[in-house]
């Protein structure tokens, strides 16, 4: 046996691998914090409430992947949260597959989840391994929500959305202006189809009294993780802040990037998106407010005569991300998946697990119709 951590953080010293880390902690599971700079993960490390009694090691490393297939060799979970992921994503998901690992990440980058869906889906099914993108707040919660209102006999349609109360981080405004430069996709008769770019659609949202502002966000991960469920044809996922002035002006942002940014060559687009990123969020955002920062999702499931929907309401978003993270690490490295390959949290160990994590650490409400 390896006497390597079982599991790696790759970017521990950014605000998600923080939180990674303060959960792993909890489930006492050893890793690895891992990143460009040791100086600065040890230095995000020794914010991380508790860390003193955790186990863990710090270790540098180059984004490549001969160097990143190096440390994760001998480990199992590789839990990655460098983004933006269509700029450096590939490189880990590779490394991971070359270590025999099982990989999770928190983007809900379509462009990127389709990518490595298609050339490394049957690589991770081959080694009995999971790849799980969108192991995160936006996305996990949506999952457990698809996959109750799924339980209901005849239902076809799934129509979503994520009302969060708070600021993205810097590297979720990043990732977000990166996503500019892609489609962003719904899934209509089990087709992929673009949504409008430059617009939002205003959402009802359970338990809000005005309507919210929302936008595809890139597109969600339910349309790319039902397009092969035999149960669904169509899937929508849109996403809200509440901080409404902050949706209007990406809203206008997308369409200046149509107009004037989308011409130009694709790395002067990505160095005009990373300015524009960089002045909207120059840094960390401090720890939320369980009692400020909230957040709402929804699914509503439909078919012909039937209907269902599930809500859940919850708090601290981005603590939520390193809980479902190390959940799904912590399983992963007990036990064997329900299933293999390119798959979410919940179809890789079952939704009651996903959800049971969540009530363990984060005050939650679940209601079903």
């Amino acid at each position: 046996m390896s006497d390597k951590k079982p599991v790696v953080i790759y970017g521990a010293s950014g605000y998600t691998g923080k939180l990674v880390a303060e959960y792993l902690r909890e489930y006492q599971l050893p890793f690895i914090a891992a990143g460009r700079n040791l100086q600065r993960i040890e230095e995000a490390l020794a914010l991380v409430p508790g860390i003193e009694t955790a186990d863990y090691d710090i270790v540098e490393v180059e984004h490549t992947v001969d160097a990143l297939t190096e440390l994760f060799t001998g480990c199992k979970v590789v839990c990655n949260t460098v983004g933006p992921f269509d700029y450096f994503g590939d490189v880990v998901v590779e490394a991971a597959a070359n270590a025999n690992c099982h990989y999770m990440d928190t983007t809900g980058e379509q462009a990127f989840m389709l990518r490595v869906r298609d050339k490394f889906g049957d690589i991770y099914q081959a080694n009995g391994k999971v790849l799980a993108p969108s192991t995160a707040y936006m996305y996990t919660p949506l999952d457990i929500a698809s996959h109750i209102v799924l339980e209901e006999p005849g239902i076809d349609t799934l129509d979503a959305a994520c009302i969060a109360s708070g600021v993205p981080t810097y590297g979720s405004t990043q990732t977000i202006f990166a996503m500019f430069q892609a489609e962003h996709l719904y899934l209509e008769d089990n087709q992929l189809q673009p949504w409008v770019k430059g617009r939002g659609w205003e959402v009802s949202a359970p338990g809000k009294m005005m309507t919210q502002l929302a936008h595809p966000w890139g597109g969600g991960s339910l349309p790319v993780w039902f397009q092969r469920d035999g149960r669904v044809h169509t899937a929508r996922q849109l996403t809200a802040f509440t901080n409404r002035p902050m949706y209007e002006s990406l809203i206008e942002l997308q369409k200046h990037y149509e107009d004037n940014i989308k011409p130009l060559p694709k790395v002067e687009q990505e160095v005009a998106l990373k300015e524009i990123a960089e002045g909207m969020q120059p840094g960390m955002p401090p720890r939320e407010n369980r009692l400020v920062n909230r957040t709402v999702d929804f699914v509503h499931g439909t078919g012909s005569g039937v209907h269902k929907t599930c809500v859940i309401n919850t708090t601290v978003p981005y603590q939520l991300t390193g809980v479902v993270q190390a959940a799904l690490a912590s399983y992963l490295v007990k036990d064997e998946p329900l299933k293999t390959g390119f798959v979410s949290a919940c179809q890789a160990v079952g939704y009651p697990y996903m959800l049971g994590a969540l009530q363990n650490f984060i005050p939650l409400q679940i209601d079903i119709s």
